[in-house]
């Protein structure tokens, strides 16, 4: 089986299990597939991160970031509403996180560390911490 049927089925049983108001749901500017290797070039570990435009700065800056355990935590094109989709479970809820653009790097350095010098990690907006209820209210999202 291919791995896009893989992805395309580990999302479908993951959303079946879980009602529409367990879906919390984002949208960034940019998401970055990073592929962090030591100096003997050795893969460290793959990461997804969340990018938001700032007007201000003038560049993207890092919302938040997630380790990738799965394949399935990868992002996807969007053929249905275009740009870019990610999906995983998160904890106690499943995270559905849009992007017009996304971008794959390999670095012998860690991006998300690197851009705590511009913003630091505590005063970063991450990602949702409540979802919306089927009527509408507040739930929290436990993490």
């Amino acid at each position: 089986m291919s791995p896009l049927f893989q992805s395309v089925g580990a999302i479908v049983v993951v959303l079946g299990l879980n009602p529409t108001e367990d879906v919390a749901r984002e949208r960034v500017d940019l998401m970055e597939v990073n592929h962090f290797y030591d100096e003997q070039g050795r893969l460290v570990f793959d990461q997804v991160i969340f990018y938001d435009w700032s007007p201000e700065h003038s560049r993207y800056m890092v919302r938040a970031w997630r380790l990738v355990k799965n394949p399935t935590q990868l992002p996807e094109r969007d053929w249905r509403e275009g740009g870019y989709l990610a999906v995983w479970q998160d904890g106690e809820v499943v995270r559905r996180v849009q992007a017009p653009s996304m971008r794959e790097s390999w670095t012998q350095y860690d991006p998300e560390l690197a851009e705590r010098e511009y913003l630091p990690k505590e005063r970063r907006k991450e990602l949702r911490k409540e979802l919306r209820g089927a009527k509408g209210e507040s739930v929290a999202v436990r993490q």
